[in-house]
């Protein structure tokens, strides 16, 4: 039985369509606490995380907006996350992948007071390796993974507690990289398994090589799940669609295998936005996998073996 703390993150200015503050509730009335709960796990929803006042702080870079918002909703997600690693696995219910600043920010602190190694897999179409300075968009939903690794270009966000190094990171089913984000992932030592990779690989191998490192490495393991890691064709509810996701059954099987690992300490689910929804058809999707990530099976199969 795993103890699972949810925490609502209605976080919606990383990106310019409005909606994905309506996600935690959308989760909570798709039964993601009842789904837990019948797999056995103490659940405990601790309402949604309100951020401090807002500053004023600025950047250089005149195309990022809501800048002081997201400055706060770090602080108040990564205060709120690190609490809940201290005693159980918290489940962030989203809002955006800006989020990610603040719970990457959490984790990393838990890690490095526990003196452990943290890993990540990032399940999304983008690499979201941009900085403050370098998105053309302005949109810092496209920032965490940057921000966490340690690159420059994040004034006036406080500095990355411990960056994470590039071998701990795997991006697993990307599939859309700006030029700039490019040039910033080439010097590091992320594994990325695209899309290509997946198919011409399948899931299973690369999935269960980087988690090997995880487990040689005793390391923690932070998984952060969007919902455009998916084919839009099964979740239609993101505003940043990118065609030749994961399908319905590769998710599963994503989910399975993280499970059957035992490593996963710490959980995003982010990009749901209820208002492009079909009939919440995408928000069950995501209960669902996380259903599977948590136990659920369809025929209990031996564990393999690590040894």
């Amino acid at each position: 039985m795993t103890h699972c703390i949810l925490i609502g993150a209605p976080v919606d200015e990383g990106q310019r369509r409005p909606g994905c503050l309506m996600g935690p509730a959308a989760y909570r009335v798709a039964g993601l606490a009842g789904t837990l709960s019948a797999l056995g796990h103490q659940v405990e929803d601790r309402g949604d995380v309100v951020p401090g006042p807002v500053g004023v702080q600025t950047c250089a870079n005149p195309a990022v907006h809501h800048l002081p918002e997201m400055i706060a909703w770090t602080e108040a997600l990564a205060r709120a996350t690190e609490d809940a690693m201290a005693s159980a696995m918290p489940i962030i219910m989203g809002g955006d992948h800006a989020l990610a600043m603040g719970t990457l920010t959490g984790v990393a602190r838990h890690a490095a007071r526990a003196d452990r190694p943290l890993f990540v897999i990032w399940l999304d179409a983008h690499s979201d390796f941009h900085t403050v300075e370098t998105t053309t968009s302005g949109n810092l939903h496209g920032t965490p993974m940057a921000y966490a690794s340690g690159l420059p270009g994040f004034a006036p966000f406080p500095p990355f507690p411990a960056p994470i190094p590039g071998e701990n990171i795997c991006m697993f089913g990307i599939r859309s990289v700006d030029p700039a984000e490019l040039a910033a992932m080439q010097p590091t030592e992320i594994t990325v398994n695209d899309m290509r990779v997946l198919d011409e690989q399948g899931i299973t191998a690369p999935l269960r090589a980087f988690l090997d490192r995880v487990r040689a490495a005793d390391g923690l393991l932070h998984v952060s799940l969007d919902v455009d890691f998916l084919d839009p064709s099964i979740a239609p509810a993101v505003g940043t669609t990118v065609p030749g996701g994961a399908t319905f059954r590769e998710a599963h099987l994503v989910m399975e295998l993280l499970h059957e690992s035992g490593l996963v300490t710490s959980l995003d689910l982010v990009e749901l936005n209820p208002f492009l929804d079909e009939r919440g058809r995408t928000a069950k999707l995501m209960v669902d996998l996380v259903g599977s990530l948590m136990g659920r099976k369809v025929f209990d199969r031996p564990t393999r073996s690590f040894g």
